[in-house]
């Protein structure tokens, strides 16, 4: 499409396009003439997206508040999920993972070898030593946030709060690599440096994505990549970063049962952490932590 200057900006901001985007597409038409990969214009999110998101971030924050405060041994994961379930509709939101895709509980627990998408249930039950990734997913007036958070579970070993540490410093690494107008592959490098520096291994079958206006948007983030490679960051982006970090392998199987949880294929340990961020004019926001 394209636009005079007195016309209405494409990114429904309701500016006229001289006054929103119209210095940011000549932007991208340069780097699109030196052969990068930009992003399209519906993965530009405009002011009252933003803002939308950034509600739907103070409840999922505050149900992973509660999760820390509350969580503890000879809890079930189901408690967690009754607790994450009660406050998110208690404000208004909608838990995004209930019934994704036959996905059956509000949210993800996944302990020690289970990588991601643990399912909840009345017979699990937390015990001294575990590690745990909650993941959590809030929708609230269409609008979708993301984050999940470890939790170490009384007197963790030595392995373990180590994997829970350094997995916590791949996501900050990954995060100070998001410049505006840098590269998404530079996330997954610097990720992959540092895991990969510290002996452990990175998840290659999951990755980040963009959220916002659904629960999976683009791009995909690999946390393995390339610094200088992969699509263009542009101010506006939202998207999340969430290294799975594994003490061993790799590689993952997933459970023929119940078709989600996924698990490490030599049963050693696995860590996540998530953020969604924003990627601003002069670096990121931190939405959803």
């Amino acid at each position: 499409m394209i636009l005079s200057n007195d016309d209405k900006c494409w990114c429904k901001s309701g500016l006229k396009y001289n006054e929103c985007h119209l210095d940011f597409d000549k932007k991208l038409q340069v780097l699109k003439k030196q052969c990068c990969t930009v992003p399209k214009r519906k993965l530009i999110k405009n002011k009252e997206q933003i803002e939308g998101i950034r509600r739907s971030a103070e409840i999922n924050n505050g149900i992973l508040d509660l999760v820390s405060e509350t969580i503890k041994a000879g809890m079930t994961t189901e408690d967690i999920n009754t607790l994450a379930h009660e406050y998110t509709i208690s404000r208004g939101g909608i838990p995004a993972t209930l019934n994704y895709e036959g996905f059956p509980k509000s949210l993800c627990t996944s302990i020690n070898d289970e990588v991601c998408h643990g399912i909840p249930s009345k017979d699990v039950i937390l015990k001294n030593g575990d590690i745990i990734n909650v993941d959590v997913t809030t929708i609230l007036n269409g609008y979708y946030s993301d984050a999940s958070r470890m939790f170490m579970i009384g007197e963790v070993s030595d392995e373990a709060r180590k994997l829970v540490e350094i997995t916590k410093e791949c996501l900050n690494k990954g995060l100070e690599a998001v410049k505006p107008w840098g590269f998404l592959g530079d996330i997954g490098a610097a990720i992959q440096e540092y895991a990969q520096s510290n002996g452990y291994s990175v998840v290659r079958d999951f990755g980040g994505h963009g959220v916002g206006l659904q629960i999976h948007e683009d791009p995909f983030v690999s946390h393995c990549g390339t610094k200088g490679t992969d699509m263009i960051l542009a101010p506006g982006m939202v998207f999340t970063i969430e290294p799975m970090i594994n003490v061993g392998s790799s590689k993952i199987f997933i459970d023929e049962d119940n078709g989600w949880t996924a698990y490490t294929a030599d049963g050693a340990l696995s860590a996540q952490w998530e953020n969604t961020i924003l990627v601003t004019e002069d670096g990121i926001e931190i939405i959803s932590k």
